[in-house]
C-alpha cells in the first residue's frame, strides 16, 4: 500500500452519463488518475481553448497530494496519523484544511443525532470491516459494550478554534466518510483558478459539478441500482453547482445464521444497521458535506433520515428494498429539497 489516502469504505457507483460532442469552438479537457486508493476523473469545458491540459493535471494532482499529506490514515507521516499516534490529551493546532473537515464532521455528527462519527475505528475493527482480518461471527454484547465505552466523537474528541483535542488518549480519527469529498472540493478550487466554470469532478463516486455540460444542460448523473455486482442505473439526476455522494450497504458485509451484517455501523448502538434502506444519495453545497451526510443518512434509514433531511433542508434520495415484493424491487423516497431540485 502506498501512502495514498484510501477512502474506499463505500461500495457503490455513481456513473456520469456519456458526454455529448462539444459545440464548435469549445474543448473538453478529460483528466484521469489515481488518488486516495481509487480513481479520479475530471471533465472540464474550456470555452476559450486556452488551458493547457498538462498544467491543469499537474495542479490537480498537487492539490490531491496535499489532501493526502494532511488526512491520509495510510501515511504514517500525515497530519492526521501523527495526531492519532500521540497519546497526549492537550489541544493540538491543526492546518486550516483539517480544521475545516473536523468542524464539518462535528456539525454533521450533532445534526445526525450521532450517526455520523469519524471516531469509531475500534468499532469498525471489532466487526471485521477495518484494515485487519475479517470476521464471520458477530462480536459478543460484552465486546461491543467495552468498545463503546471509549469510542465515538462525543466521548473521545473536542474540536474548537482550529485545534483538536483527545478526551481519550487512545482516540483515533478516520476520515474515510468525509475526506474524499473534501478532496473533490479542493480539486474544484484548483480548476476554477484556471478560469474554468463548467466542469465535473469525480473521486471514487463522490462528485462536484459546476455550470453546464457541453450541451448547455445540467450534468446528468446516474445512481446505481443497489444490487451487488449489478452496475445498472436506478435513476438519473440533474446536478449543477452541487456536490453529490451516494452511500450503500450492499457490497461489504458478512452473513451468519442467515442474517446479513453490513459494514454500515451505527455508533450509537455499536451494531450494523438492520433497516431496509439500501442506498442514499445526497446533493448539497459541496462534496465534503454530501460525503458525510450520505453516510449519516444511510445509518439513520429512510424513516428518521427523511425527517432530518426535511428539517435541515437537505436534498436526499433514499432507495429501500421492497421486502414485500417477490421481484426483489426497490422503492425510492425523495426529501422535499431533492424533489424540488429535480422538478
Amino acid at each position: 500500500m502506498t501512502s495514498q489516502l484510501k477512502l474506499s469504505r463505500r461500495s457503490f457507483l455513481v456513473m456520469p452519463i456519456a458526454l455529448a460532442a462539444c459545440k464548435k469552438g469549445w474543448s473538453i479537457l478529460n483528466i484521469t488518475g489515481l488518488t486516495m486508493g481509487t480513481n479520479y476523473s475530471v471533465a472540464a469545458v474550456d470555452h476559450s481553448k486556452s488551458v493547457d491540459q498538462g498544467e491543469l493535471k499537474t495542479a490537480i494532482e498537487n492539490s490531491l497530494q496535499l489532501v493526502n499529506a494532511q488526512m491520509s490514515n495510510w501515511d504514517a507521516n500525515s497530519e492526521i496519523s501523527r495526531f492519532n499516534a500521540s497519546a497526549s490529551t492537550a489541544p493540538v493546532a491543526v492546518s486550516n484544511e483539517l480544521a475545516t473537515v473536523m468542524q464539518a464532521a462535528q456539525d454533521v455528527h450533532v445534526a445526525s443525532e450521532g450517526r455520523f462519527d469519524v471516531a469509531i475505528g475500534d468499532l469498525i475493527d471489532l466487526w471485521g470491516f477495518g484494515s485487519g482480518a475479517t470476521r464471520t461471527a458477530t462480536p459478543s454484547d460484552a465486546e461491543i459494550a467495552a468498545v463503546l465505552e471509549n469510542t465515538g466523537h462525543s466521548k473521545s474528541l473536542r474540536v474548537a478554534g482550529g485545534t483538536l483535542q483527545k478526551l481519550q488518549p487512545e482516540a483515533e480519527i478516520y476520515l474515510s466518510a468525509i475526506g474524499k469529498g473534501f478532496g473533490v472540493d479542493q480539486v474544484a478550487r484548483t480548476i476554477e483558478s484556471f478560469g474554468i466554470k463548467d466542469y465535473m469532478i469525480e473521486i471514487g463516486g463522490d462528485l462536484y459539478t459546476a455550470g453546464l455540460n457541453p450541451e448547455g444542460m445540467p450534468w446528468q448523473i446516474g445512481i446505481e441500482t443497489p444490487v451487488a455486482y449489478d452496475r445498472g442505473v436506478q435513476q438519473v439526476v440533474s446536478v449543477s453547482n452541487l456536490g453529490m455522494a451516494t452511500s450503500g450497504d450492499y457490497r461489504n458485509y458478512f452473513e451468519q445464521d442467515g442474517v446479513r451484517y453490513s459494514h454500515i455501523l451505527d455508533g450509537t448502538t455499536g451494531r450494523p444497521v438492520t433497516h431496509k434502506t439500501a442506498s442514499v444519495t445526497v446533493l448539497t453545497e459541496n462534496a465534503m458535506l454530501a460525503d458525510a451526510w450520505a453516510t449519516a443518512m444511510l445509518v439513520l434509514g429512510t424513516e428518521r433520515g427523511l425527517q432530518i433531511a426535511d428539517e435541515q433542508d437537505l436534498a436526499v434520495l433514499f432507495i429501500d428494498r421492497d421486502v414485500d415484493s417477490a421481484q426483489n424491487g426497490f422503492i425510492s423516497t425523495a426529501s422535499k429539497r431533492f424533489a424540488q431540485l429535480q422538478a
